[in-house]
């Protein structure tokens, strides 16, 4: 989702790739397994009064982590809060013209705001990419584009250190373990605002080629559902349709490193067979602070569990 550098640097990162990996490459996974039921976590009730209704959805939580590294998120942000996000980016790529986008071309790597045009038979798409903390940054045009964006983020910022709480309670730890490992309060977050092309426009299949995040997890908005396909821990492909009042959550690499492959980071892609119109979306990484050396903590190693990673310090896997 926000690019295939990111899954060329986990690879540097990580000593080996896992098995269900390489076993999916050997085998044939064309076909998607429809049989592969995403979960869906309701945010509410992870912090519910009822202990018994609280202690049954950080259960269905940890399962979701660790059988899928993905889930639906209900009751996190307001439906109305995503659909202005939406509205936003639509506006963004319909009220502004390509000349205009194109001031955000990449000029040095200290750029925080960067647009970019991929047309071949590898990629296609039209993107937007800001950092959106610990400061944000948005383009000034068109108007309407920067409150909605922000209100979004300010609602997400929120919903990650809630989940950094409930993931934190599942692995055994004190609830504030995860923000504070990973400087979640100064932590890197990115925002890939995608416009998508119908297939009939595209030079291939592939929106995004496969590849894995960086962070603690990604979140993804979409206005029309299909193209995203997740490799599952069976070597699966499983769209994404995410129902109309959820967010889609993916584990990142970096909550991988940190549990030791207890909760693993998947391979994604984006594919443009069944896109019959322009299709937006938003994928943002939330990530740990650039100074943040993450390594596999203590509870995940033991003889029969050895390290698996190499530990590094965040700045060097992250490229927007």
């Amino acid at each position: 989702m926000l690019g295939q550098e990111c899954f060329v640097l986990k690879n540097k990162a990580i000593s080996h790739l896992h098995d269900f990996f390489l076993n999916s490459i050997n085998s044939d996974v064309s076909a998607i397994d429809l049989c592969d039921e995403i979960p869906t976590i309701d945010y509410s009730l992870l912090f519910s009064e009822n202990h018994d209704e609280r202690a049954k959805s950080l259960e269905h939580l940890g399962k979701a982590c660790q059988e899928f590294g993905f889930f639906y998120l209900i009751n996190g942000v307001e439906q109305s809060v995503v659909e202005g996000a939406l509205k936003g980016i639509s506006d963004f790529f319909e009220l502004t013209n390509q000349e205009e986008r194109r001031e955000y071309l990449k000029k040095n790597p200290m750029d925080r705001i960067r647009w970019g045009f991929r047309s071949h038979a590898g990629e296609n798409r039209e993107y937007l990419k800001i950092v959106a903390h610990p400061e944000n940054h948005c383009p000034s045009k068109p108007a309407s584009f920067r409150g909605a964006i922000m209100e979004y983020f300010k609602r997400m910022h929120e919903v990650e250190l809630g989940l950094a709480k409930a993931i934190s309670k599942i692995l055994g730890y004190e609830e504030t373990y995860i923000e504070k490992e990973f400087k979640l309060e100064a932590g890197f977050d990115v925002s890939a605002m995608n416009l998508y092309p119908p297939s009939f426009q595209s030079k291939g299949s592939i929106g995004v080629p496969e590849h894995t995040d960086p962070g603690f997890f990604v979140s993804l908005i979409q206005d029309v559902n299909g193209g995203l396909q997740m490799l599952t821990h069976k070597g699966n492909w499983v769209t994404v349709n995410i129902p109309r009042n959820a967010i889609f959550i993916n584990l990142g690499d970096h909550l991988e490193i940190l549990s030791n492959g207890k909760y693993k980071s998947h391979i994604h892609q984006v594919i443009l067979d069944n896109n019959e119109v322009n299709r937006i979306s938003m994928a943002t990484l939330h990530g740990p602070s650039l100074d943040t050396f993450v390594a596999p903590a203590s509870r995940f190693i033991d003889e029969s569990h050895p390290s698996a990673y190499r530990g590094m310090t965040c700045g060097k896997m992250f490229s927007i």
